[in-house]
């Protein structure tokens, strides 16, 4: 049996930042695909950017989250979808961020095809707070027939805000990173200098989840390193009182492309992960251990599913601590040639094409 042929949306402006927008692009899009999918976003105001191949653009308004507003907004979403998408060539669904407008748009746009729910931290950190985003999210789970999981630990939350889940209905399937990435090879880097300071790297979002204060906090306290920052422009600037106030020199390398983060890895010795409070898989992590990158993290659940024993556990909350551990990792070559190592081998547990194939097995079994 071939492929069952997917219908899928993310109601994000294409160009828009976050792991979630990169997995969906790397299975969904492309000239060979690995999912065949109608996949839409939703066209950016202004200057729309070049879209990849295989992604449809709708031009819908009024993304919000909550009230009558966000009830025209599902509408108007459901209305885009039923001019363009085919029903008789879809054959199941894959509903994206689950919390938001896209899920219940699709769901009204073809009631009648099986269901596969894909859960991201975003959804459920939304659904904690917003009383409409946790309706969607329980409204969500009833009526997917398979809810897809990435860790042991997002199922666990799921079912704390959706207590009614059935749990044979979850699905633990792994994200993955480009399988090309694990196949390359790390490019050279060239040995740490005594007294050389030590190469953070922040790469993400700088939402409050993330820990970004905490991070610029703990960085203040320790000499001997130096903090680059890849990020969206307006939240790092968001930051930017925080750094001045605490006089944290940190460069911004702008929001990085893929290739160019990639390129980054190489020109720091350790990637930085405070998240405060859960990650789905921590992808960005991933894709550093691939190329050779260790990482230091805080053990939130996600994080701790996905990394373990692979990278370092620290506390970016407790200065003292931090400061123990981006000591070791200075003055120890060894550790960082064992990090390096663990790393790789880590990394190389979660390809994508499995994260693919995984799916695309699911879906051949509900259809």
């Amino acid at each position: 049996m071939n492929a069952p042929r997917v219908a899928t949306f993310l109601d994000l402006p294409a160009g828009s930042p976050g792991g979630s927008v990169e997995l969906f692009l790397d299975l969904y899009t492309g000239s060979s695909p690995l999912i065949p999918a109608r996949a839409f976003m939703l066209k950016p105001a202004g200057r729309t950017p070049a879209a990849p191949a295989g992604l449809d653009l709708l031009a819908v308004s009024g993304k919000c989250l909550d009230g009558t507003a966000f009830g025209h907004y599902v509408r108007a979403l459901h209305k885009a979808l039923v001019a363009v998408v085919d029903p008789a060539a879809i054959e199941v669904l894959h509903l994206q961020h689950l919390a938001f407008g896209a899920t219940p748009a699709l769901l009204r746009a073809l009631p009648e095809h099986p269901r596969i729910a894909l859960v991201y931290g975003t959804d459920l950190l939304f659904a904690e707070t917003h009383r409409d985003q946790l309706w969607i999210l329980r409204e969500s789970t009833r009526l997917a027939d398979a809810i897809v999981v990435p860790t042991g630990a997002m199922a666990d939350r799921l079912m704390r805000l959706a207590p009614r889940t059935d749990r044979r209905k979850i699905q633990r399937i792994a994200w993955g990173i480009p399988d090309h990435l694990l196949a390359a090879r790390a490019p050279a880097r060239p040995p740490r200098q005594p007294g050389q300071a030590l190469r953070l790297l922040y790469a993400g979002r700088l939402t409050a989840e993330k820990g970004g204060e905490q991070l610029v906090k703990a960085v203040s306290a320790i000499r001997g390193v130096d903090l680059s920052i890849a990020a969206p422009r307006h939240e790092f600037h968001a930051l930017s009182h925080l750094l001045n106030r605490l006089g944290v020199q940190a460069r911004y390398l702008g929001w990085l492309r893929r290739p160019q983060l990639w390129k980054a890895f190489a020109e720091h010795d350790v990637l930085v992960m405070p998240s405060t409070t859960l990650e789905a898989m921590g992808l960005v992590a991933l894709e550093a251990q691939a190329s050779d990158l260790p990482v230091l993290y805080q053990p939130v659940p996600g994080l701790r599913d996905t990394l373990g024993a692979s990278a370092l556990a620290t506390d970016f909350t407790n200065p003292r601590v931090i400061a123990r551990d981006l000591e070791r990792i200075k003055s120890s070559p060894s550790l960082l040639s064992a990090l390096r190592a663990a790393g790789r081998a880590n990394a190389a547990r979660f390809p994508l094409s499995a994260t693919a194939a995984a799916l695309t097995d699911l879906g051949k079994h509900l259809v």
